[in-house]
């Protein structure tokens, strides 16, 4: 076989998946629209005030872990201790912070030892302490303090520590919208099958005005990379996982903000702490029990914007997240490899575990060959450049379209960006991202790729800048 017959065997390869990525895109659009318009029709806007009165909620424990936040844990406590819920209460985690998350968590909420039987459901870390508050305003915070195992293990902590059967598991500097836990537990009534976890819409903070831990205008950031991340955000959110849980095949929650059945998530084991995508493969491994145990189940997903968070604005640290993710989704899906292709998983083993298989975690790797191959054509004489620049042009500008879509779906839904001025930098951002943003991404992953093979398994330094209010002026 000569090279020439390779040559057009591995573009012919190159175009099918892109037909195929294209086309996933295009179903994941219009299932997603369809889910969008049945929930504005459906969501008829309740009596909040009824709801909360209702003795049929079930309470829920919020698990917030927490890594040297001295900075801003006080703030972020005060926040979640004032969401709209008839009963509920917040466990801090402190994984074995250096600096003074723990003291001044005691300070501020006078909290002293509580020397209750404890249970240990899922082996963790050693437990220091658990300190409850003597004030009664804060008779509903619990801070455990441990030694540090990552963040998989402390919300294992907090699940042994927790007093209730739903845990909603979020970031401690994550902002939740008043009605965030109210939105979140609904699935979980009066539901024909169990329901095993719960999520919601994430949003970027990043630029937004805050205060008291509420944001009270929504602002879009002056940096590209936040703005590109919003995109992203749409993408995932809108036009990814609402097709995905119409289809009920939904395989991620994401860790800044889910709600889960405790019982179901001791039963399977808690979050595993020997992987760095702990959120995505504890929700896999619920949903292969049940599926093992034939017993019916749904994970509900609430299309609302219901947690705001801060996204990385440097490159250097978006590299260490994007890289985690690639290495998080690999070890999840070579944990969970029996389920591929297989159909006694149904959706999940048809085309969920596929789909993640082929376009979330192979497509960084068949994209940076594609680069390769175009560069190894031009180095053998053999690039038709009327061809790849009309390919180029093609994919350049689905990519364009595809995000300036999720722009739409954004303003039909929700319209957190209220501002013309707004919309059309968030387009303008749309134009960029494929040139400039993406390809860093790509790379981040393929970084992922080589970074597992070697056998990492760190998160990495994620550094913020934190959620401080910018100058009030006009942007």
């Amino acid at each position: 076989m000569n090279y020439e017959l390779l040559v057009d065997i591995a573009s012919w390869l190159f175009l099918i998946y892109a037909c195929v990525i294209s086309s996933g895109y295009l179903f994941a659009a219009v299932f997603s629209f369809l889910e969008i318009k049945k929930y504005k029709r459906e969501n008829i806007p309740t009596d909040d005030v009824t709801l909360l009165q209702s003795t049929s909620l079930p309470p829920v424990s919020v698990l917030a872990p927490a890594y040297n936040e001295e900075a801003n844990v006080v703030e972020n406590v005060k926040s979640l201790l004032t969401v709209n819920y008839p009963s509920y209460e917040i466990v801090v985690i402190n994984d074995g912070s250096k600096d003074n998350t723990l003291q001044r968590l005691i300070d501020t909420f006078d909290l002293v030892k509580d020397e209750s039987l404890r249970y240990n459901s899922i082996p963790t870390q050693e437990i220091r302490g658990v300190y409850m508050s003597t004030h009664k305003a804060y008779k509903n915070l619990t801070v455990i303090d441990k030694a540090n195992g990552g963040k998989a293990d402390a919300l294992n902590a907090g699940i042994n520590n927790c007093k209730h059967d739903l845990i909603c598991c979020i970031d401690v500097d994550c902002i939740l919208e008043d009605d965030a836990l109210l939105k979140l537990v609904s699935p979980f009534l009066n539901n024909e099958k169990t329901v095993i976890a719960s999520g919601g819409i994430i949003r970027v903070a990043n630029s937004c005005i805050i205060e008291d831990g509420r944001i009270i205008e929504v602002r879009l950031p002056d940096k590209f990379l936040a703005r590109a991340q919003i995109l992203e955000y749409f993408r995932a959110f809108l036009m990814g996982r609402m097709a995905w849980s119409r289809l009920d095949g939904l395989l991620l929650i994401s860790g800044a903000f889910g709600m889960f059945n405790k019982k179901i998530a001791i039963e399977a084991g808690g979050y595993n702490t020997k992987t760095v995508g702990e959120d995505m493969e504890l929700l896999v491994r619920m949903r292969r029990m049940m599926r093992e145990k034939k017993e019916p189940y749904t994970v509900g997903f609430i299309p609302d914007p219901l947690c705001w968070t801060e996204v990385p604005q440097q490159w250097k640290v978006l590299h260490r997240q994007r890289n985690r993710w690639t290495r998080g989704t690999m070890e999840t899906l070579w944990i969970h490899r029996k389920m591929l292709f297989n159909p006694k998983f149904k959706v999940l083993g048809v085309l969920s575990t596929p789909y993640w298989m082929f376009f979330e975690w192979l497509a960084p790797i068949i994209e940076f060959f594609g680069v390769l191959f175009i560069i190894l054509l031009y180095a053998l004489g053999r690039l038709d450049w009327t061809i790849f620049l009309s390919f180029f042009a093609v994919v350049y500008f689905f990519s364009v379209l595809y995000s300036v879509t999720a722009i739409f779906f954004e303003e039909y839904s929700f319209q957190q960006y209220k501002k013309p001025k707004y919309i059309f930098r968030l387009v303008g951002t749309a134009f960029a991202e494929p040139l400039l943003y993406h390809p860093f991404v790509m790379w981040a992953a393929i970084k992922g790729n080589i970074d597992l093979i070697r056998g990492k398994n760190s998160w990495g330094t994620m550094s913020r800048t934190g959620l401080a209010n910018p100058q009030k002026k006009q942007v």
